[in-house]
C-alpha cells in the first residue's frame, strides 16, 4: 500500500526542490512533477516527490483525518 500525504512548502530550493513540513518534521522533496509551487502551498508528497498541489482547506481536512486515525490506533493499542 502506498501513502501520499499533504505537506506545507516552507522554502523553495535550487534544482526544482523544496523544503516541506509535515507534522513538525521537515524534509525535502522534488518539485519536478508539479508546476507553479510557491512557499505556503500544500503539495501531496510520495517517496520524495510532490505529485500535485492541494488547496489549504483540503490539506487541513486530510491532516485532521490522519490525526484521528493515529489517535484511534494509539487508543486501541493502549
Amino acid at each position: 500500500m502506498c501513502l501520499a500525504v499533504p505537506a506545507l512548502v516552507t522554502a523553495l530550493l535550487p534544482d526544482d526542490r523544496a523544503t516541506v513540513s509535515l507534522g513538525g518534521v521537515t524534509s525535502t522533496c522534488s518539485l519536478e512533477l508539479v508546476e507553479g509551487v510557491a512557499v505556503g502551498d500544500y503539495v501531496i508528497v510520495h517517496v520524495g516527490y510532490a505529485l500535485s498541489r492541494l488547496d489549504a482547506e483540503e490539506a487541513e481536512r486530510t491532516l485532521a483525518l490522519l490525526a484521528e486515525v493515529a489517535q484511534a490506533e494509539a487508543e486501541a493499542s493502549a
